[in-house]
Formats: C-alpha cells, sequence, structure tokens
C-alpha cells in the first residue's frame, strides 16, 4: 500500500478526522464518496439475469459535520444516502449522529448512533473499503453503526485497544425501541509494531423483541482477525461464526460462518496491488450445502492526496441456492455468479 493510500485510510473514519482538525469552539466539514464505473455480468442457473449491464454508481457519499465544544466534549453528525429500488430514487439519511466525551486515550464515549467497535475497525485495516465491503458486512451478518451507547479507548501506550457498546440492534438506519438492548465488542492487541490481533462478539435480539413479539432465540456472532499493515505491506485474515443470527424470531436454530484473506503491496509511492478471497457457509444447519465465495483482485492508483483510484475485477459465486450479498440477491437452483469489472473511485475532502 502506498503512503498516500495508507494515510489516506487514516482519514478514511472520516468522524475522527474531522473532530482531530477541530480546535475548541469550531466546527468542521468534510466528505467521502465512493463511485465506479463498471460492467456487472450476472447469472442464475446460466441464465443472464439483471442488473446486467454498464453504468455509474456513486454507492455511497458521506459528509460529516463535527463540532467541538472544549477539550472534553464534540458533536458529530455523518449524513448517507443510499438507491431506493421500489421508488427509483436516492434516499438521504443520517448513519451516525452523536454526543461524544474524551476523556484521555483511554475512555471515550459516544452517546447516540455511531460507529460499531467490528466495521470500521476492520475496513480501517483492509484499506479497500470503496471496492467491497469486509467480510461480515458483505454476507450482511453485521452493519457498521447503530443507535445506542458506545465506548472506546486504548491503553499501555496502544498495545490494547477496545471498543464496547449497548445499542437498539436494528442497525443505523432503524433507530426504533425494542424492549432489550444488544451488546457488542472488540479487544484488540499490537504484540509488535504492525501487527494487530483482535476477537469480537455480538449478542442480542437484533431489536425484533417488544410487548407483542416474544424472540425464540438469541443471535450472536464472534469474530477473529490477525493482520500485519506498514505503509508498504497490508496482509490480514478474518474469522467469524454466527448463532441464530436470522432465525431470532424462527422456530428452527442455524448457524454461520466464513472466512476472508486479503493482501496488498506498495509497487511505488502511487501505485499498489490488491487482492481478496471470502468464503461464507451461510446456513450451516437448514442449508449446509450452500456457499458463498468472492474474489478481487485490482491495481490502486492515487494521483493524489485524497484521491483513489482503482481498475477491479471481482466475482460474488454462490452454489446450491441463494444468498443476499451487498452485491445483491445471487443464486438459483444450483448456482449464480455476479461478475464485475471497472474503474472505482473514492475521494475525500
Amino acid at each position: 500500500m502506498s503512503n498516500r493510500l495508507f494515510w489516506a485510510v487514516a482519514f478514511a473514519c472520516g468522524v475522527a478526522g474531522a473532530e482531530a482538525a477541530a480546535a475548541p469552539g469550531e466546527t468542521t466539514v468534510g466528505g467521502k464518496g465512493y463511485i465506479d464505473l463498471s460492467h456487472i455480468a450476472q447469472t442464475s442457473d446460466g441464465a443472464t439475469v439483471d442488473p446486467t449491464g454498464t453504468s455509474v454508481d456513486a454507492k455511497r457519499f458521506y459528509v460529516t459535520i463535527a463540532h467541538r465544544f472544549d477539550e472534553t466534549w464534540s458533536a458529530n453528525i455523518t449524513t448517507d444516502f443510499n438507491y431506493v429500488g421500489n421508488d427509483n430514487q436516492t434516499q438521504l439519511f443520517v448513519k451516525k449522529a452523536y454526543l461524544q466525551g474524551s476523556f484521555g486515550d483511554a475512555f471515550t464515549v459516544r452517546l447516540g448512533s455511531a460507529d460499531l467497535p467490528w466495521i470500521p475497525f476492520v475496513e480501517d485495516l483492509y484499506g479497500y473499503r470503496y471496492v467491497e465491503n469486509i467480510l461480515v458486512e458483505r454476507a450482511r451478518f453485521e452493519t457498521s453503526a447503530d443507535w445506542g451507547l458506545h465506548a472506546l479507548g486504548e491503553v499501555l501506550n496502544g498495545k490494547i485497544n477496545y471498543a464496547v457498546a449497548a445499542i437498539n440492534g436494528n442497525g443505523y438506519k432503524n433507530p426504533s425501541r425494542s424492549s432489550s438492548m444488544d451488546f457488542t465488542g472488540r479487544i484488540g492487541f499490537v504484540p509488535i509494531e504492525g501487527l494487530r490481533l483482535a476477537a469480537g462478539f455480538r449478542s442480542g435480539k437484533r431489536g425484533l423483541e417488544n410487548e407483542n413479539v416474544d424472540p425464540l432465540h438469541t443471535a450472536k456472532r464472534y469474530e477473529l482477525l490477525a493482520a500485519y499493515v506498514n505503509p508498504k505491506l497490508r496482509v490480514g485474515a478474518e474469522y467469524f461464526e454466527t448463532k441464530n443470527w436470522n432465525q431470532v424470531l424462527a422456530p428452527e436454530t442455524d448457524e454461520a460462518d466464513g472466512y476472508s484473506v486479503w493482501g496488498s503491496i506498495n509497487m511505488r509511492n502511487d501505485l499498489a496491488v490488491f487482492t481478496r478471497y471470502d468464503h461464507v457457509n451461510p446456513s450451516k444447519t437448514l442449508q449446509p450445502a450452500l456457499e458463498s465465495t468472492y474474489f478481487n483482485v485490482g491495481l490502486a492508483y492515487s494521483p493524489r492526496p485524497k484521491v483513489d483510484l482503482a481498475l477491479v475485477y471481482k466475482q460474488d459465486k454462490v452454489e446450491n441456492g441463494s444468498f443476499t450479498t451487498t452485491n445483491g440477491t445471487i443464486g438459483g437452483l444450483r448456482e449464480g455468479k455476479y461478475d464485475e469489472i471497472g474503474l472505482w473511485a473514492k475521494l475525500q475532502f
């Protein structure tokens, strides 16, 4: 990974970057967008299906407004938009909106919709979120932010880091109230410079419990991560397993698991190559033959700071049924394939 790309990832948290730039009493505004021009070829049991075709997509565009009241207290609001197929229009919504109190490196607290412990942490190490969501988000077993009470920090000169949260459980797009809250967290360890080890968990009813609905199961998820990152090299491996993630209200039980391996190499200051492979068993009990695999390979170029471009080929494949990823519903009676090739871009300001 190039120096420019490496520091762009450090900025990519958006929220932290905006707050760090603000002096007490100041308000900062920043933005980040993911745009691509690509051709998709999707098949189901050998037949071509939608969304096959060529187009430009602006899959994400964030605008972040951060205000620092003093050395301790600050606030953040980050808007985003997505495309809604039912009305053929994009919708603007709030992704993050929180009050933050910073009480030294060891303890920061946020109240509202904020980053969850796992996905943004792994995205920062992976570095290519603008090309594809990380494993658990691509397979729709987690979201990146939610409404709740969040705490994070690091101790022992950054050797140990943590993040925990009590959340509503429905994700940042649905702040509705339920009878119970979910709990999620992450603990990380940096034994030597560049090496990152982490474990995460989540447990709860996913916001589905109320006075009229009594869930039959508790959704649980566990993650492990090992990664090595420096300005010239990134390699990592992630594993997860879930229990009853999609069966909270269903009588049957189910499990899922999966892993992801990825890497990138900086060839010169502004040029890098990267690749990734995911494998997921989405329903080990109810549909044990169902499998999802994902692969990408690309060449990244940074023409200037805060602008990243990537030529990418990726394939999302599902065998023995259908499965919905962030690339849509893929599959058929036997198999389905989603092939995409094109130019991806990330811009920040």
